[in-house]
């Protein structure tokens, strides 16, 4: 099913099909491409529009609404896929900050993004972009959700391991019920990593992150969060624009009580796999088994991508009193999370429009 074939203008009657706005045909788009974990981040350097606002928020918003159409050239195939990650570089509107950043994949633009942090840890020092500093470099990135504070390693003239301490991590829900279709009642927790996650085991799907195939986890996991956006009423205590359902995150039956990473699957957006272990998921999971009493503060947890093995280390930092972030406005005591990981260079890309070619706005085959 091409899910985006509406885009493809030329091929059909353009009077059912409402018009979009075309790339100028002189556009050229420069990217730098990097992964972290194996999930991709597209770094946008040039030809993109600028986007207006006063705030990060606002110009997320410009985007979504003015230049949509950029996001799916670059995200969508031929030159993306429906798995691909981006990030375009902006001015920030805080102060102590480095560099803003707005992130896009598939569906749309997201709050955080644990594994596109780690790697523009790396660019921006690579680049640059702030000073670097021996034996380890501090980076301010101010991200839809709030800023996150990056040190990046840097021996050498060369840049390495990169650690962020996240914006307040927090639970939501505990052991919420939700019809799911084709499963039936599925008891689920919503925690808050910088975007907002709902969590249940595999078993409970009667699935196994070890053995059952991804695109079956896929599909199991986005009906989850089909279910969670229509039965949950989302409050986030700065910005409603924050209070939606990023996606569903399954995890093993593990507990941090023992050795070896436990393992997670993050499905966001529309049915996207994440093929790192979601930094902020691992932020979420960790609010998450620190209220249930299961782990400690200081304690360096791992946690596994059931899609690549790649692993990330995070510790529970320290408490914190989030207001006004539960049910009914109420308070919750969240914490401060440092998440740890590798990225790595995977190449550099410069992409452009022929008049003719009447697949330049994008599709997604699925």
């Amino acid at each position: 099913m091409w899910e985006c074939l509406e885009y493809i203008q030329p091929l059909l009657k353009m009077a059912e099909i409402p018009a979009i706005p075309f790339l100028p045909p002189q556009v050229e788009i420069k990217t730098t491409e990097m992964h972290t974990g194996g999930e991709p981040l597209r770094i946008i350097e040039s030809g993109f529009p600028e986007a207006e606002g006063r705030t990060l928020l606002e110009k997320r918003a410009w985007l979504r609404q003015r230049a949509d159409h950029y996001r799916k050239f670059l995200m969508f195939e031929p030159r993306g896929h429906c798995d691909m990650y981006g990030a375009l570089l902006t001015t920030p509107d805080l102060p102590g900050v480095d560099v803003g950043v707005i992130f896009m994949h598939n569906e749309g633009y997201s709050t955080m993004c644990g594994h596109g942090v780690i790697a523009l840890g790396r660019y921006i020092v690579d680049r640059k972009l702030v000073t670097p500093v021996s034996p380890e470099t501090e980076v301010v990135i101010q991200c839809p959700c709030g800023p996150v504070k990056a040190r990046v390693e840097y021996n050498f003239n060369q840049s390495g391991r990169v650690s962020f301490e996240s914006v307040p991590s927090y639970v939501f829900a505990l052991d919420v019920t939700l019809p799911v279709p084709g499963v039936g009642d599925v008891t689920v927790d919503v925690s808050y990593g910088g975007a907002f996650y709902v969590f249940v085991p595999a078993s409970r799907l009667n699935l196994d992150l070890n053995v059952t195939a991804i695109a079956t986890l896929a599909d199991a996991a986005q009906a989850v969060t089909d279910a969670a956006k229509t039965h949950l009423n989302l409050l986030h205590p700065h910005s409603q624009d924050l209070a939606f359902v990023y996606g569903t995150i399954l995890t093993d039956d593990y507990t941090q009580s023992v050795d070896g990473p436990a393992t997670n699957l993050c499905v966001f957006a529309n049915k996207q796999v994440d093929r790192s272990p979601c930094g902020s998921g691992c932020s979420a999971r960790v609010a998450l088994e620190y209220r249930r009493g299961i782990i400690s503060l200081g304690q360096k947890l791992y946690f596994r991508s059931a899609v690549t093995g790649s692993v990330f280390a995070t510790i529970a930092v320290r408490e914190v009193e989030v207001k006004q972030a539960g049910p009914q406005d109420s308070d919750v005591v969240g914490v401060v999370t440092e998440v740890s990981g590798n990225a790595y260079y995977s190449g550099q890309s410069t992409f452009c429009v022929e008049q003719d070619d009447p697949l330049t706005p994008g599709f997604l085959p699925r």
